[in-house]
Formats: C-alpha cells, sequence, structure tokens
C-alpha cells in the first residue's frame, strides 16, 4: 500500500482540504505515477464547486506530470523511472468510434480501477477527469501516461495535459485553422492563449485577442496575437469586424463559454466562418438565436472535447514545439505554489489576475 498526501473536496463549495490519502499498488494495465507538477485549471474550481458532477468527496487535479513508480500486471511501456505526462482521454480501442478509427472521439476512454481512499475514513475518492493530481501519488491506465521526452521541465509539461492541448487542439484539430486566415479568440486566459498559440502555429495570417483585461491582452500579443481587443470597451464583435475590413473572421473560439461570449463568437465570424465553443458551459447555460443568422450565413458551430487530441500522437508533438521554441510554456506558469496553497490558488481564478498557478512537489 502507498501512502500519500492529496487536495480533497468534502462537498460541494467546502473547500480543498488536504488529506492523508492510502492508494494499492496497480492493478493490471495500471502504472504508479509519483507526481511532480500539477497545473490548476479552472476544471477543478468547478469540480470544488459541485458544478461538474457529484460524486463527492473528489481528489482534484487533472494535467499533471511525474515519474512512474511501478507497473501493474501486463505493462510494458511506459518504465519505471520513466517521466510521463498525464491524459485525461486515453481511447478505448473497442467503442464504435474507435472501431471506425476516430479514437479522439471515443465513447468509453479508459478508467483506471485502481483509487485512492482517504486514511481517516476509508472514503473511495473519485479523481478528477480519472486523473487526481493534486496528490503526491495516482493511479492512471499505462496508456494515460504518456512519455515527455528530454528537456521539458515538470512544471510546464504538465500543461500540455490539459490547457495547452485543449486550446492548442482546438485550433489544429478541432476548427482546423487554415494558413492565411483570421482568428479571433474570446477569453485569453491559460486555454485561450493556448488557441492563440495554435492558430499562430496554422501561420493564420491575423489573430484578434478578446478580452476584459488589459494584462491578459498584453501576454496574449506574446503569445501570437496581432490584434487586442478590450471587450470592456464598446462592442467587441464591431471591433472585430472592423479589423478584419467588415467581414469578421475566418474562426472564432469562446474559450469562457457564457451566453454572451458564444454570441460574440459567432457574430463577429464572417459568412461561411466557423465558431468554436471551447469553455466549459454553466449546466444551466442556454444560448436562443434565429435559425436563420446560422443559415443565412452559413455558419458553422463546432465543440472542442480537449482539443479533439490523441495523447500518444499530439503530446510528443507539442512537446517537440517546446524543445524547438515554437510553442511558448514557461510564459505560462504565473505562480508556483505548494500543495496547500490550491484554495489561494482558486480566489486567484476568481479574480483573473494570472494565467495558470502550478504545484511544485519536493
Amino acid at each position: 500500500m502507498v501512502r500519500a498526501r492529496g487536495v480533497v473536496v468534502r462537498e460541494a463549495g467546502a473547500g480543498p482540504a488536504v488529506e492523508d490519502l492510502e492508494l494499492d499498488g496497480p492493478g493490471p494495465g495500471e502504472v504508479l505515477v509519483r507526481l511532480l507538477a500539477s497545473g490548476v485549471c479552472h476544471t477543478d474550481l468547478h469540480v470544488a464547486l459541485g458544478n461538474a458532477g457529484r460524486d463527492f468527496p473528489y481528489l482534484l487535479g487533472h494535467e499533471g506530470y511525474g515519474v512512474v513508480e511501478e507497473l501493474g500486471p501486463g505493462v510494458e511501456a511506459p518504465g519505471v523511472g520513466e517521466h510521463v505526462i498525464l491524459c485525461w482521454r486515453a481511447p478505448c480501442g473497442r467503442c464504435r468510434f474507435c472501431r471506425r478509427g476516430e479514437l479522439d472521439l471515443c465513447a468509453d476512454v479508459q478508467t483506471p480501477a485502481t483509487r485512492a481512499r482517504a486514511a481517516s475514513d476509508g472514503a473511495v475518492l473519485t479523481p478528477v477527469l480519472r486523473l487526481g493530481t493534486f496528490t503526491t501519488h495516482t493511479v492512471v491506465t499505462a496508456d494515460q501516461a504518456i512519455p515527455a521526452g528530454p528537456g521539458v521541465p515538470p512544471e510546464v509539461g504538465c500543461l500540455i495535459g490539459c490547457g495547452v492541448m485543449t486550446g492548442v487542439g482546438s485550433a489544429l484539430r478541432t476548427a482546423g485553422v487554415r494558413a492565411g486566415s483570421t482568428v479571433a479568440v474570446f477569453g485569453c486566459g491559460g486555454v485561450g492563449t493556448s488557441v492563440i498559440q495554435g492558430a499562430r502555429l496554422a501561420n493564420a495570417r491575423r489573430i484578434i485577442a478578446v478580452d476584459v483585461s488589459p494584462a491578459k491582452l498584453e501576454l496574449a500579443r506574446r503569445f501570437g496575437a496581432t490584434d487586442a481587443v478590450d471587450a470592456s470597451v464598446g462592442d467587441p464583435v464591431e471591433h472585430v469586424r472592423a479589423l478584419t475590413g467588415g467581414a469578421g473572421v475566418d474562426y472564432s473560439f469562446d474559450v469562457v463559454g457564457v451566453p454572451a461570449t458564444f454570441r460574440q463568437a459567432l457574430a463577429a465570424c464572417d459568412q461561411s466562418g466557423t465558431c468554436t465553443l471551447v469553455g466549459v458551459p454553466p449546466p444551466a447555460a442556454e444560448v436562443a438565436l434565429p435559425m436563420s443568422e446560422l443559415f443565412g450565413s452559413r455558419r458553422r458551430v463546432l465543440v472542442s472535447w480537449y482539443g479533439n487530441c490523441l495523447g500518444t500522437r499530439d503530446f510528443p508533438l507539442l512537446t517537440g514545439w517546446y524543445r524547438e521554441g515554437r510553442l511558448l510554456l514557461d510564459e505560462l506558469v504565473s505562480e508556483r505554489i505548494r500543495l496547500d496553497q490550491v484554495g489561494d490558488a482558486f480566489e486567484a481564478m476568481r479574480r483573473a489576475d494570472r494565467l495558470r498557478s502550478v504545484i511544485v512537489f519536493d
């Protein structure tokens, strides 16, 4: 049995607390990973507030980088001692989507059978997105542990595990941004700046960052935005259209996920433009719009789940771009924190004054 410490939320809105945990060794097809770093993502805050399920108590965290310490029966790779980035969607290989080769749409992704327990009362914990990375140790399926390769520090490599992959993948995999196109990104936090990077990697001609924070707009320029629109001043849709000769953009991305920003992102599209919803909407959020607005303009609406990524295919691409200096990751890390500072990181999210807090383990 492995003893660990992790951040647990016992009930909705109760606040995160560091607890002593117990964890059995990895079962068949699983690996035990000792965490070296974990990003603090908005999804973890949604879970803690009860807005993403009710399977309390939760073991928070899903952006993880660690080292493999033990292999379960039948596992040959990754090897013990290998540094890995954890992926929360590993395809099953058996469902209807996997059978027809659409692995990124897998309907029954792999879930580790081994789960941590609270040492105090034996309560079985639900790991966020099948990972649970706000902890010193976690067990995942072997296919969820993607080798990081050399030259990728833990505190930046962990961000590839969700936020960076979601953003870059939304541009490259979901929307398929074309070279020479125009792009608008509504919401320029950690994921939004990664959408901007994806558009830059796709060689988009114009990338317009839209946010209410001047500080985030300035950062967006560092990641590849050619223009910045302060959505708190005037109508952002009109600003985007003015920057594109009145036509609107070829691709827009709503990385906030509320009705107002979705409507803005859709309205900012040119004729036959593509609007991609990336931000996770509140459970009760609804959008009403005239059907003619879609039919008459022939606009498309897409939804990005995890950037339509495959960890085995895409994580090596992103780590390679980082080593080449094409993908900026160090600049995403706003602060390095301890495990017992997760609550402070959640408060910083509410203030929206930084990109990413990263837990760094000793």
